[in-house]
């Protein structure tokens, strides 16, 4: 039996970690959600965990009445996460949204807790920072996206990244693929809401639909796999199934294949290196008939050249353009601005960031409070 702590555990990431927990009897010892108590109260009275935090104090307190009757603690703000993560377990599986992510990951690091990383924001926005102190303190990060769970899997048995070509990123390229700028000006929230392949939460689904959340994953990559970003390639691929590959120095190419089911990352990342019966469906390839891949439209689906470029700038750029991303998809989401205007937002936080190095959280902070700020005012919203 495997003790875990679910950061973000209402979400849809959080959900099927708890389905991972069920078919596994894993011991879950904390549970955290952003404001769902409703979801959560569930969740603490099935799984009964030592702690729960809500990020929001006021709904934390409302939760603290609602299962009074339990024994678990509930703590609240920002503090009540971390301490969620620092709690003794086998993982921490952080699957909380955003840069919110960042400190409970360092807090989980700085416990000497091995993670279960689905908030590739943390090593977006503090790549150098993290994964610096993960090896001072003996951490494992391991990766639950699908796509980094593939390559992860795809790398086992390499002697080295000296024997690696090049890392390939599959994406589905989300509702609008295809479409030309021209089709993009105005379409509205609901669409770019509709991903063909994939249940996700209502930001990266955004995401998705701008391929941003596809340049974030390629800065993901080169901290997870210390791979330059030139050795990093994306194709687009509709259908799902080759989750992501790696090209060897003699031409060979490994890829992990399967159906699109999230449990399968998961629950990869908090048995590894066991592999368990799974709840996701089988794989057969007779069914699918015919797989395709395609080069992806850089100028329609700008963001990913804006964070191919922000990682090779290096310090808090991408820091800067995932907060620019961040407060821009927000307003889209509110209806304050075009779809289009996501990208325009990250492109002119870039051109008016300053370098800064990216190893303390203070300078990360910095660099993300700065791109809201002028994201908010390049829009007046």
């Amino acid at each position: 039996m495997k003790s875990m702590v679910i950061l973000g555990s209402t979400g849809s990431i959080g959900t099927q970690a708890l389905d991972v927990a069920r078919l596994r009897n894993f011991t879950v010892k904390a549970l955290t959600s952003n404001s769902n108590i409703d979801l959560l109260e569930k969740q603490i009275r099935e799984f009964k965990p030592e702690i729960a935090a809500v990020a929001d104090e006021n709904r934390a307190a409302e939760l603290r009445i609602k299962v009074a009757d339990t024994d678990t603690k509930v703590l609240g703000g920002e503090e009540g996460i971390c301490a969620a993560a620092q709690l003794d377990a086998d993982k921490v599986l952080n699957s909380i949204v955003g840069i919110a992510g960042l400190k409970p990951t360092l807090a989980a690091i700085e416990a000497g807790n091995d993670i279960a990383l689905a908030n590739k924001e943390t090593l977006v926005a503090g790549g150098e920072l993290v994964t610096t102190r993960a090896k001072e303190k003996g951490v494992a990060i391991l990766p639950v996206d699908s796509e980094h769970s593939a390559i992860f899997q795809s790398l086992q048995g390499s002697p080295g990244k000296q024997s690696v070509k090049r890392l390939i990123l599959t994406a589905s390229g989300g509702p609008f693929f295809g479409r030309t700028r021209d089709d993009l000006k105005d379409v509205t929230v609901e669409q770019a809401l509709k991903h063909p392949n994939w249940s996700m939460g209502a930001k990266i689904t955004i995401d998705s639909a701008t391929m941003m959340n596809k340049g974030l994953e390629l800065i993901e990559a080169a901290w997870l796999f210390d791979m330059p970003a030139d050795k990093i390639d994306i194709l687009v691929h509709r259908q799902s199934v080759v989750h992501s590959l790696v090209e060897y120095v003699d031409n060979s190419v490994i890829a992990q294949l399967g159906v699109p089911d999230m449990r399968v990352p998961i629950q990869y990342a908090l048995t590894y290196p066991e592999r368990y019966e799974s709840p996701a469906k089988q794989l057969r390839l007779e069914d699918w008939k015919t797989l395709t891949f395609e080069q992806p439209d850089y100028d329609t689906f700008s963001c990913i050249n804006l964070c191919r470029q922000a990682i090779t700038k290096g310090g808090v750029y991408p820091a800067a353009a995932n907060g620019a991303n961040e407060a821009a998809n927000k307003l889209f989401r509110e209806g304050k601005i075009k779809f289009l205007d996501i990208a325009d937002a990250v492109s002119g936080v870039l051109d008016s960031t300053e370098f800064l190095p990216c190893d303390s959280l203070e300078n990360i902070l910095l660099a993300d409070s700065r791109a809201r700020e002028k994201v908010h005012e390049m829009f007046g919203c």
